[in-house]
């Protein structure tokens, strides 16, 4: 827990530093304050018997201690809210294209500090660009970190097969992430990290334009709708995101850890193949 503790501190300094914010800490006070006590230190012990001042010792050997990060608040607001939904959907043919040019926007993306905690690849999306269905998770897991793709792990293969069960191929639907970097040992997504990367999943689904988003997941679900409710009070009835229905469901992740809930998932996925119109396949008869 420690080197985790110590891997996300290190993480939040190079961040901060990248972005200019240098005075940053000082016990969990503002600059100022900490500034104008810094100037009534007394540099010496002499000096410091005849002011009466403290004395502190600010050798290189003894460096300052950083107790306290400050990490300025962040407020939930749902991709309705963060943003007008265009009026006019981008034609099919170039939306491809227009997904691209999102992807080259991102570049070797620094806007957070999960660029700094062990990254390996920017995992944006993945599917068909006219997907009429589009899956959104918490985000990549060590698997996507090596391959830049999102879902190839082992709760990849199990919405793999949810889709399957759906009557659709992988290939027809979109799936993304509300973040398109591994936080370090899978942790959920800090706000700061979730709200960065939001303006572009957001454009990434006024770009695909689904009829169904299916969140999967409450950290999915969270930052969605702009909500922090139980999975069990979200789950079950219609949500609306950038002008798509939008249901939640259990993460594949967790499907795995319990299987038990499989049959509850299957009833959230029932109620999107009603709305899309959607049939599951017949089964194969043995010869």
């Amino acid at each position: 827990m420690q080197g985790e503790a110590e891997t996300r501190v290190r993480a939040w300094v190079e961040y901060y530093r990248d972005i200019g914010v240098h005075d940053f800490y000082r016990r969990g006070e503002p600059a100022q304050q900490a500034a104008s006590e810094a100037e009534a230190v007394t540099a010496t012990p002499d000096a410091a018997v005849e002011s009466g001042r403290p004395f502190v010792n600010e050798t290189p050997s003894a460096p300052p201690i950083v107790e306290t990060i400050l990490v300025p608040p962040v407020k939930l607001i749902s991709f309705n809210e963060l943003a007008p939904v265009p009026q006019d959907a981008i034609p099919a043919a170039e939306r491809e294209a227009a997904l691209r040019a999102i992807q080259q926007e991102i570049g070797d993306c620094t806007r957070c500090p999960l660029a700094y905690a062990g990254r390996h690849k920017i995992v944006f999306g993945d599917g068909a660009a006219t997907a009429r269905l589009m899956f959104v998770g918490e985000g990549p897991g060590a698997d996507e970190d090596a391959q830049g793709i999102p879902f190839v792990g082992k709760a990849g293969q199990l919405l793999n097969n949810m889709i399957g069960a759906m009557g659709l191929a992988r290939a027809e639907v979109y799936i993304a992430n509300i973040v398109k970097c591994r936080p370090p040992g899978n942790r959920v997504p800090e706000p700061a990290e979730a709200n960065t990367c939001s303006q572009f999943l957001l454009r990434q689904i006024d770009v695909v334009r689904p009829e169904v988003v299916v969140a999967l997941g409450a950290t999915a679900a969270t930052y969605l709708l702009g909500v922090k409710q139980s999975l069990s009070s979200l789950r079950g009835r219609w949500h609306g995101c950038r002008g798509a229905k939008l249901a939640v469901t259990y993460h594949p992740a967790f499907l795995l850890r319990d299987p038990r809930q499989k049959a509850e998932a299957w009833k959230d996925l029932q109620m999107v193949m009603r709305e899309l119109g959607l049939t599951p396949p017949t089964p194969k008869k043995n010869a």
